[in-house]
């Protein structure tokens, strides 16, 4: 039996392996801009590796566990005609470093508040896939002020909402292991525990999406957590799965400006 981490880990390391496949094409390589700003931000006791692309108003877009930023590549050209759109690795994750704190989606939620200190970014529209979607519900519970609107795609609010969760199974420690992918494993076994309370504080304007064929992430979770935040819509992408920023990249990308700049 696949335990709900080891589920996870498969469908994330395979989207990483696409991610890699399609930056590496020529063809993806010519429709990527150049960033206007890319470096590492001294954050939390980490170096946070980040991009910015285009200018207007901000968007974040944070990547799903075990992979990085260079799963939004194909969508960067059309995000960044009419925004200033930040890209980064999560700590531990991409070029970003760690240190011996365990990680935690709070703990990376900060992260990326701090960047956007750094960066001057007041609020962004968040977009967030997979893990990149409950760091985004994390700010919005905690720091609803730094967010204008929310993107959120297959995240889970407890971590019975994987398809596989197996309450069965031993749970394994939450702390600091030498090995990343153990760490991100125990974090996806332990976290997040978001209550339904918290999800119905959330005041932001917010979308929660999953794939048609999402094989991570119970679509009866998806309609709840959409349900539970307070004028939320729920939205289903059609024909494609857990990994849709990088099965379909363009519908990704256009899906995201209908919501973000209201046209929808």
């Amino acid at each position: 039996m696949i335990s709900v981490t080891g589920a996870r880990w498969i469908s994330l390391g395979l989207a990483g392996l696409l991610a890699l496949q399609i930056a590496g094409s020529a063809d993806a390589i010519e429709r990527v801009p150049r960033p206007s700003v890319s470096g590492f931000a001294e954050v939390d006791g980490i170096s946070l590796f980040y991009q910015v692309y285009g200018s207007g108003d901000p968007i974040l877009l944070i990547h799903g566990g075990l992979s990085d930023s260079d799963v939004w590549r194909r969508q960067l050209g059309i995000l960044s005609r009419k925004h200033r759109v930040i890209v980064a690795d999560s700590r531990g994750q991409g070029r970003s470093t760690r240190d011996e704190t365990p990680i935690t989606y709070a703990l990376m939620a900060d992260d990326y508040l701090a960047l956007l200190d750094q960066l001057g970014e007041r609020a962004v529209a968040l977009v967030g896939w997979s893990d990149g979607g409950i760091i985004g519900l994390d700010i919005a519970i905690r720091h609803p002020e730094r967010l204008t609107r929310m993107f959120i795609q297959a995240a889970n609010a407890t971590p019975d909402g994987a398809l596989a969760y197996d309450p069965t199974k031993d749970v394994p420690e939450l702390k600091h292991y030498a090995d990343v992918g153990k760490e991100i494993h125990a974090l996806w076994a332990n976290e997040p525990n978001f209550t339904p309370d918290q999800l119905s504080s959330i005041s932001v304007p917010t979308e929660i999406v999953i794939g048609e064929h999402d094989e991570a992430i119970s679509r009866e979770h998806t309609i709840f957590i959409a349900n539970t935040i307070p004028g939320a819509r729920f939205v289903i992408l059609p024909d494609v799965g857990h990994s849709a920023p990088v099965e379909d990249p363009k519908g990704y990308a256009e899906a995201v400006l209908n919501f973000i700049d209201g046209t929808s």
